[in-house]
């Protein structure tokens, strides 16, 4: 059964394309992804693609003309500017065509200790940068083995609500199983209906129905060609964010036209 009209709104799909591919190796993907996609999608799904830093620039010239797909960045400073060696505004990001941005995800958690704290000055960097959130959330296997993976991911949203809540236009959250990223290992469509469900639930309270009605829920975590489509069809999962599966055009092609057959 096809969504329904009000959950096709919020279908997007995203690409992180993590610490990948050089100058060419981008160039040449953007333009295999751009070209198969306007070539294959009959809807107008949004699609965002988030190359690392350096690559934002000449993937935005590739894409700018063409109005489904939107620039991301992969994170941003949690300060304006100053004296932050290696750091990146959002400013900077918002004036090479970025206009989303990746923030919480797993790895970011993991490898470089990131707080719910700092991750709460990068959602409001984001918003005074004019660049929506994709904020990424979710249980590691420990968690989820311990049942407590409802626990831990209503406590990591909850710590960024107010942030959130400041955003006047629209956020994005991403559902994303630290247990199934480059795991090969994916959350079965029961399992990731139930954490958008909540997530769902838990914007309602926060948010009210409008704003919660009108969030996109994307999921994360080895999501590819093969599952994409009974996860697509869960009436929550409003899309997804793909990592290693999106530096394969024809691969995150089929991902895009399960999405938007859901």
């Amino acid at each position: 059964m096809a969504k329904s009209d009000m959950n096709s709104a919020r279908k997007l799909l995203a690409a992180n394309w993590k610490m990948n591919l050089d100058l060419q190796g981008a160039r040449v993907l953007a333009t295999e992804v751009v070209h198969t996609l306007e070539q294959e999608l009959r809807t107008p799904l949004p699609i965002v693609l988030a190359p690392a830093f350096p690559l934002l620039q000449a993937v935005h010239h590739l894409t700018k003309d063409h109005a489904r797909f939107g620039l991301a960045a992969q994170d941003l400073s949690s300060h304006a500017k100053g004296a932050y060696t290696g750091e990146v505004a959002g400013t900077m990001l918002h004036s090479v065509g970025c206009r989303y941005v990746i923030i919480g995800h797993s790895e970011r958690r993991q490898y470089y200790k990131e707080t719910e704290a700092l991750l709460a000055l990068k959602i409001e960097q984001a918003r005074l940068s004019g660049l929506t959130p994709i904020f990424c959330l979710g249980e590691t296997l420990e968690n989820r083995e311990a049942g407590a993976q409802k626990d831990v991911v209503t406590a990591q949203l909850k710590a960024v609500m107010p942030a959130l809540a400041d955003i006047p236009g629209q956020i994005i959250l991403a559902y994303e199983p630290v247990w199934a990223i480059g795991t090969g290992r994916t959350a079965s469509p029961e399992q990731a209906q139930e954490m958008h469900a909540l997530l769902r639930g838990l914007l309602n309270k926060a948010l009210g129905s409008e704003r919660a009605e009108n969030t996109p829920l994307l999921y994360g975590g080895s999501l590819n060609a093969t599952n994409a489509a009974p996860l697509f069809a869960q009436p929550d999962v409003d899309g997804g964010l793909v990592g290693g599966a999106s530096l394969k055009a024809r691969e995150f092609a089929h991902i895009a036209l399960a999405l938007a057959n859901a």
